[in-house]
Order: C-alpha cells, then sequence, then structure tokens
C-alpha cells in the first residue's frame, strides 16, 4: 500500500511511519521539514495548513492521521488531499471529562476535561471536524504511549534517576494508577483496521490492566538494574513538579479492542525496549526541570 503519515520526525509518528515501511508499504511522511528524517520513508515538505495542489493529484490507500490537535488541522489536511482509502485519526483519552464513571467507555458522553483542557476539547473538535467529512473513517482514543522512540521526559526521567542512583520523591504512597498502550500495538492495531475495515470506528486503545505509579517505577528501574529508593511526598507540593505524570487516575475499557486483537506487548517488555532506545538517543529527550526543581526543594520533599 502506499501509505501517507503526518508527521513522521518524532515518537509516535515517526515510529508509526517506520513500523509501516518496514513491513513493506511504501510510506510517505507530511511535514514542514523542520526536524531529521527517516531514511525509511519519502518525506512530503509541505505545511498542512497551506497544501495547495502539493497531494491533489495523489492516491494513497491510507491516511494515518497522528498530529491533528483540532479541526483546523484536520479541514486543512482533507481539503488539500486527492483521493484516498482508509483515514486514521489518533485521537487522546482526554476527550473524557474526569467526572464520568470510569472505565470510560468509546459511547460515553465527551465533553470537557479539567485537567486536559484546552488539548482535550480540541481533539473533540478534531474528532468531529472527520466525522463529518468521513463518515467511515476510525478513530483511536489511547492512553499513555509508551516504547521506543518516547522522546518524552517519562520512563527517561525513571531511567536517569535510577543510573544516578538518586531517591526516587514519589506521590503519596504511589496508588494512583496509569494506563499506558505500547506504540508497536498501537501500530498493529492501525494495520488490522486498515485490513478488516471493522464496523466499529471508534476504538479505546490501550493496556486492559493499568499499573499503579509505584509498579511502573519499578519496572523503569529493574530494567535500568538498579535498587528503588522511595521517598513518599505527602505535603500540598504540586505533583508535576517532581513527578511527569498529572495527579489524574483514568482508565478505558479496551474491550472492544481486545475483541480484535487480543495479545499485546508486556509493558515490561515495552519499559526493556524504550530503555536501549533511550541509552542510543538521550539528546532527544524533551527534557522537563524536574530533577532541578527535586535538588532545590529537597528539604519540602521530605
Amino acid at each position: 500500500m502506499e501509505i501517507l503519515v503526518t508527521g513522521g520526525t518524532v515518537f509516535a509518528s515517526r515510529y508509526t511511519a517506520e513500523y509501516f515501511a518496514s513491513n513493506g508499504h511504501e510510506v510517505f511522511v507530511l511535514n514542514r521539514g523542520s526536524k531529521p528524517q527517516s531514511e525509511k520513508v519519502s518525506p512530503i515538505i509541505a505545511d498542512r495548513h497551506s497544501l495547495g495542489g502539493t497531494l491533489r493529484n495523489r492516491h494513497f490507500d491510507a491516511v494515518i492521521d497522528v498530529t491533528a490537535y483540532n479541526a483546523d488541522d484536520v479541514n486543512s489536511l482533507l481539503d488539500g488531499l486527492g483521493s484516498f482509502g482508509c483515514y486514521i485519526l489518533v485521537s487522546s483519552s482526554a476527550v473524557y471529562p474526569e467526572t464520568l464513571p470510569q472505565p470510560f467507555r468509546e459511547n460515553s458522553n465527551i465533553g470537557a476535561n479539567s485537567i486536559w483542557g484546552k488539548y482535550g476539547t480540541d481533539k473533540i473538535a478534531a474528532e468531529q471536524a472527520l466525522r463529518s467529512r468521513v463518515p467511515d473513517a476510525y478513530i483511536l482514543r489511547p492512553p499513555y504511549l509508551c516504547g521506543p522512540m518516547n522522546n518524552l521526559h517519562r520512563e527517561a526521567f525513571v531511567f536517569e534517576c535510577a543510573e544516578q542512583g538518586r531517591i526516587f520523591y514519589l506521590p503519596r504512597d504511589g496508588s494512583m494508577k496509569l494506563q499506558f498502550f505500547h506504540i508497536s500495538d498501537m501500530c498493529r492495531f492501525m494495520e488490522l483496521l486498515i485490513k478488516k475495515k471493522p464496523k466499529k470506528h471508534i476504538f479505546n486503545v490501550g493496556y486492559p490492566e493499568a499499573v499503579t505509579i509505584k509498579e511502573w517505577v519499578k519496572l523503569c528501574c529493574e530494567t535500568v538494574g538498579e535498587v528503588h529508593v522511595f521517598n513518599e511526598v505527602h505535603d500540598d507540593i504540586p505533583q508535576r513538579s517532581y513527578f511527569p505524570f498529572y495527579d489524574y487516575e483514568y482508565i478505558l475499557d479496551v474491550s472492544d479492542m481486545l475483541e480484535l486483537m487480543p495479545e499485546l506487548t508486556p509493558l515490561s517488555v515495552s519499559i526493556t525496549e524504550s530503555y536501549e532506545w533511550f541509552g542510543g538517543n538521550r539528546g532527544l529527550i524533551v527534557r522537563k526541570p524536574l530533577i532541578e526543581f527535586i535538588d532545590a526543594n529537597k528539604e519540602i520533599l521530605k
């Protein structure tokens, strides 16, 4: 197939592009050319908001839109595309209000989430714009993505703390839960959608079981091969100052995804692959000043 992937230069979009290229497809990536390109794909250097006739006379068997964050992003790409087959939009679990009963299901009401704010409402607008123009498009709502090429300061932060033998400052008792999804499994699921074309068009995706913060940190530390030493933070200190995730626990119901794709990559394998990639790509991590905050505030973190 000929596949168009938006972005294609960092984490989710780059992994997606390389995944499909490695599986024998001809992959084109649409981006502005401001970051290094993968050697496995063919770049189309253009801004999705001013495509003109760049794509007008081309056909793609599938369009995988990883980088649409609002309705304008979706509409601009659709206005510039020629003919295409399957369209897949990577949306977000942020479309569900945190006040709803959990686990969130695909037929749950979507709306503003006070944790995610504009990011969530913009993703809703992107979904609605796509569904109004391409009713048979597929929409994926993942939780936190993990795995190789993850340049966000999440697993990488724990890896760095473990390598430096640091005490790890844990929010409260570490029982807050996080739900993840391995980027490779998301790509496998997108490939399955393109091939099987199921009647259902909106899917929550992710591991069916969440893990606690403490379990996740232990997995990361064990992958590095270091002993984890925890210090619980119970004071009223903003969690994101010293820990890479919001103080927000949620769970997605992914049973419909599992019916189509029951076998998933274990989280431990995902973290191992993430650490292997991190080892050779430390300079690509978009770091947050977490360690700096910890070093400057050790007295109040005790």
